[in-house]
């Protein structure tokens, strides 16, 4: 039986999760699979992993045949790497020590280079709401400029309408004060 290390496809529309399966290759995408070796979340950032390294390695040993992209992320995992370095110990490249500080020096490397993007990000993340919230204060002060520049001119017209008001008040008042003036010198 012809084996393959495929994705089984899972999640709704537009937000996709994969099952990293072991199946026979006669079956179809998400149908039966002999056995489910780990977890793929493209839709976190970076993409979540999560691989039972062992058994991976175990079916690739006995000729599993993995896809395009299930090669991609068991060679992201380290898992191709360990098969080509057990294949040279097998073949007398080298003792097994050697292949195991090899696998971990490369696993030391690998890991400090995801937590440089992890940081990577989360500094542009930082960086890009920094910006957002400085946009923000600008159109914040660009709106309370305007407003009190509104709050100004109705102030000033208000001002104006009641100097106005008792512009027109005081002659009437004083033609009031002068007729009650003469009011009572006439008596």
């Amino acid at each position: 039986m012809a084996t393959k290390i495929r994705l089984a496809r899972h999640g709704r529309k537009g937000r996709p999760f994969y099952h990293v399966v072991v199946a026979d290759s006669r079956a179809p995408r998400d149908g039966r699979y002999i056995e489910k070796i780990g977890t793929y979340n493209p839709n976190t950032t970076p993409a979540t992993i999560d691989l039972k390294f062992d058994r991976a390695l175990y079916w690739l040993q006995v000729g599993a045949q993995p896809t395009d992209t299930a090669s991609r992320i068991l060679s992201y995992k380290g898992v191709l790497l360990k098969k080509h370095l057990l294949e040279g110990v097998k073949k007398g490249a080298f003792d097994e020590a050697a292949a195991d500080a090899k696998f971990e020096a490369w696993m030391k490397e690998k890991e400090a280079k995801v937590q440089a993007k992890i940081q990577k990000l989360a500094q542009a993340g930082d960086a890009a709401a920094k910006v957002r919230l400085e946009a923000e204060a600008k159109v914040r002060a660009a709106r309370e400029e305007v407003i009190a520049k509104k709050k100004a001119e109705l102030a000033a017209a208000e001002a104006a309408k009641k100097a106005e008001e008792e512009a027109a008040a005081a002659p009437a008042e004083e033609a009031a004060s002068a007729v009650e003036a003469e009011a009572p010198a006439a008596e």
